[in-house]
């Protein structure tokens, strides 16, 4: 009876085997890269922000954000308006409307300020209050103005209507000047109640709102880099 030895592997072989399975243990896992987030813009504002009267998906905030996207912008808008909400609700809120992850914030408040007859002064230092505070938390801002008509008179009309350029200047924040502009007034374009727009009214602000935004988008990247 004849006994046949096994046979070894080779051994520059199998230290080469041996070589070559420590270098794949030890080869670092490549994590996909995932696309960048887009950059979060939240509209804080009242009725017209909060789409009252129109569906969510036709509000200013969700016109905006189509508009945008036909621009080729890539962005998310959140609404964040409360019906009835003034410049001192706002302000009182802002921190938690706001969230921090936002990067730049539509600031789209006092058009309840004008119905209530509150004093220009105060809706004025309730906006400043607004600003400075996205402006310490380094959110950019695009500031949104409402248009107050003479039938409020005129003395308070000519003060009302020059707090949003000063608070623009003051700290050089995009000015969209009336919120209504090109709306305001249109059977059309406004609700039977003659203050908020319609599905209509709110795409026409959107529309006209978006290059603005897209600017100032840009410019907080281009500030980033």
């Amino acid at each position: 009876m004849s006994f046949t030895a096994p046979r070894l592997p080779d051994r520059r072989a199998f230290l080469a085997g041996l070589l070559l399975a420590g270098q794949a243990a030890a080869a670092p896992r490549i994590q996909p890269r995932l696309p960048p987030k887009p950059p979060v813009v939240t509209v804080l504002g009242d009725s017209i922000t909060s789409g009252l009267g129109v569906p969510a998906q036709a509000a200013m905030p969700a016109q905006l954000q189509a508009a945008l996207t036909r621009m080729g912008v890539v962005a998310q808008v959140r609404a964040a308006g409360v019906p009835g909400d003034t410049s001192g609700g706002g302000l009182a809120r802002v921190n938690r409307s706001v969230p921090p992850d936002t990067a730049l914030c539509v600031v789209a408040l006092g058009g309840n300020d004008l119905l209530q007859g509150i004093e220009p002064r105060v809706t004025k230092a309730n906006l400043r209050a607004i600003l400075q505070s996205l402006r310490d938390r380094r959110i950019g801002v695009v500031l949104v103005g409402v248009g107050a008509p003479t039938l409020f008179g005129a003395g308070y009309a000519r003060e009302f209507n020059a707090v949003y350029p000063a608070l623009a200047r003051e700290f050089s924040a995009p000015l969209y000047p009336n919120i209504l502009a090109g709306v305001g007034g249109s059977r059309q374009l406004m609700q039977g109640d003659g203050i908020h727009p319609n599905a209509a009214g709110a795409r026409v602000i959107g529309d006209r709102l978006a290059p603005l935004v897209a600017q100032a988008l840009r410019s907080i990247q281009t500030a980033a880099r």
